[in-house]
């Protein structure tokens, strides 16, 4: 590339970041500091890379918030869109169906072996969570125990940002400006393993521990509690907890004892980001209903789903409109979204992606370990394919590891003082150990040689101090 043409391409991308100021308000952003902290112009992607208008290359080290699955484009899954393309673009699911719609149903009721045979259809991770919230509620209605109403979430929990969902998210940066429009969940302290580790507590004993608290809160609270809505294994917004599956075992088997429903907020868990499909599947119960998206349809088109119980959906059977679950979304079940979640599944088995994974893994774990040790790295932890640690400096300290990275063309979004990798699945070893190495290398340039105090900057265009994120 010449030295004009690059010139001019720098240009171009000032102006489209300029111009995106203007009039794209952009989410989880402050606008007010995108005038000296400008948005990053995305021309094309492909697998990992997103490639910018100069034909820079970037490593996606985030899947483009948790959804680009296999990675972009992948050829699998285009080709499947442009078939679709050619036949049915939309048609609404009310008195209509079509076969894109119908086969994922299948297939995703197949893989939690007829646990949760029935599927509802949204666009988004929050509206799937609206539907599970108001199956549940509703469903204690029909059956007869109208005062079972209100909510248990897990602290420091985040479960979406319509209003339902924002009523089980415990994050006062989400939810303290609409307080007065949301209902008050019942707030329960979650495991987490490596706070666990750092008080000489097994992950066991601190599952144990936690559903000790749960238990409690349960025995108070069951005859108001229509359900339990909690992310399995992982909490992603909340500092990417991880904790041990021993917990959904006593999860499952305090929900029944009290006769809870269990919603199980597998938006960022699922499709395989923890190990198994379901992250649910490592502890070997199923809830009363499943949240998917982000992942779901390879990261291409808006899709997600509700999956729910066999006894959940006859609760809803009858002779009027009155007995029905009445939630619809003009754009459930679109064939295009369908057909791309449809390829995604495809790829994921033909090319047994989730086995690969243990060694693509293993790859990045060891470009990370040169940073077992360092002082200002706390809590280092991996499950399936996300990894994170936390900062002694904090938030300000992730910051300049995100600055650092994206010096060496790795991009990163940390949440507060957690920095973490959530990269595609479909990565060649070569991509592997970049990735560990480049964020390793990002790391021990900003901490240097000990332990490092970093004064705290101004916030950046992500959010104000400490506030996480996503």
């Amino acid at each position: 590339m010449s030295l004009e043409q690059a010139g001019t391409d720098g240009l171009a991308m000032a102006d489209l970041a300029e111009r995106s100021r203007c009039v794209v308000w952009h989410p989880c952003t402050q606008m007010q500091l995108l005038s000296h902290v400008p948005v990053l112009p995305i021309a094309a992607a492909q697998g990992p890379w997103l490639i910018d208008l100069s034909g820079g290359r970037w490593f996606d080290g985030i899947s483009s918030w948790w959804t680009c699955l296999l990675g972009h484009r992948q050829p699998e899954v285009v080709a499947a869109l442009h078939a679709q393309l050619d036949t049915l673009d939309h048609v609404m699911l009310a008195g209509f169906t079509h076969e894109p719609a119908v086969l994922l149903a299948e297939r995703l009721a197949g893989l939690t072996r007829g646990a949760l045979p029935h599927v509802s259809f949204a666009s988004d991770g929050s509206s799937a969570l609206e539907i599970a919230l108001k199956q549940s509620a509703h469903a204690w209605v029909r059956r007869g125990a109208a005062g079972k109403q209100r909510f248990v979430c897990l602290a420091e929990s985040y479960h979406g940002e319509t209003l339902g969902a924002l009523g089980v998210t415990h994050q006062p940066a989400f939810t303290q400006s609409y307080h007065a429009l949301l209902r008050d969940a019942i707030v329960v302290s979650g495991p987490d393993s490596s706070r666990a580790a750092l008080a000489g507590v097994s992950a066991e004993q601190e599952a144990d521990a936690a559903a000790a608290r749960l238990a409690q809160v349960l025995a108070r609270h069951a005859d108001e509690v229509a359900a339990l809505v909690l992310e399995p294994l992982l909490q992603g917004a909340g500092g990417m907890r991880m904790y041990h599956p021993r917990f959904l075992r006593h999860v499952r088997e305090l929900c029944d004892r009290y006769e809870v429903l269990w919603i199980a907020d597998e938006i960022a868990t699922g499709c395989g980001r923890t190990g198994t499909f379901f992250a649910v599947e490592q502890a070997g119960v199923w809830p009363d209903l499943l949240c998917l998206s982000k992942g779901l349809s390879g990261g291409m088109l808006p899709l997600s789903v509700t999956l729910s119980s066999a006894a959940l959906f006859k609760v809803f059977l009858g002779d009027s409109m009155s007995d029905a679950f009445l939630h619809s979304h003009s754009f459930s079940g679109n064939p295009l979204a369908c057909r791309a979640a449809v390829a995604t599944l495809d790829v994921l088995a033909g090319q047994q992606v989730l086995q690969g994974n243990l060694g693509r893994a293993a790859l990045i774990s060891a470009g990370l370990a040169s940073l077992a040790g360092v002082p200002d790295v706390q809590g280092l932890r991996q499950l399936g394919m996300v990894w994170a640690f936390e900062l002694r400096g904090g938030a300000g300290q992730a910051r300049a590891v995100q600055a650092a990275a994206r010096t060496m063309g790795l991009l990163i979004r940390p949440l507060g003082d957690t920095v973490y990798l959530m990269p595609p699945f479909l990565l060649t070893d070569d991509e592997c150990r970049w990735l560990g190495q480049t964020l390793a290398a990002a790391v021990l340039q900003v901490v240097g040689a000990g332990a490092v105090t970093l004064s705290q900057p101004a916030a950046d265009a992500q959010g104000e101090e400490g506030a996480r994120i996503a």
